[in-house]
């Protein structure tokens, strides 16, 4: 399946989430990532975003797609995904 994770959480826990979801995905702006992934490692991305976040606080918004969407990019590309081997 193929994922976007959008992510508003508090500072002290930006780079703890950034630095786990780049285990799995690329990262595409400030605070939003996306990749192919299984049904297996969203598990584990879900598992461990709930135990990185504080529920009470942080808002992470994962979108669930069945294909690569086509993407068009605005202005300046903050992380091209053409870099990626």
């Amino acid at each position: 399946m193929y994922v976007v994770i959008v992510y508003d959480v508090n500072v002290s826990r930006v780079n703890k989430v950034k630095k786990f979801l780049r285990q799995y995905l690329h990262w595409v702006q400030n605070s939003v990532f996306e990749g192919e992934i299984t049904l297996a490692e969203f598990e584990r991305i879900r598992e461990g975003i709930l135990n990185l976040i504080d529920e009470n606080e942080d808002s992470v918004v994962i979108y669930k797609l069945r294909s690569k969407p086509k993407r068009e990019s605005l202005g300046v590309e903050k992380n091209p995904l053409e870099d990626i081997i």
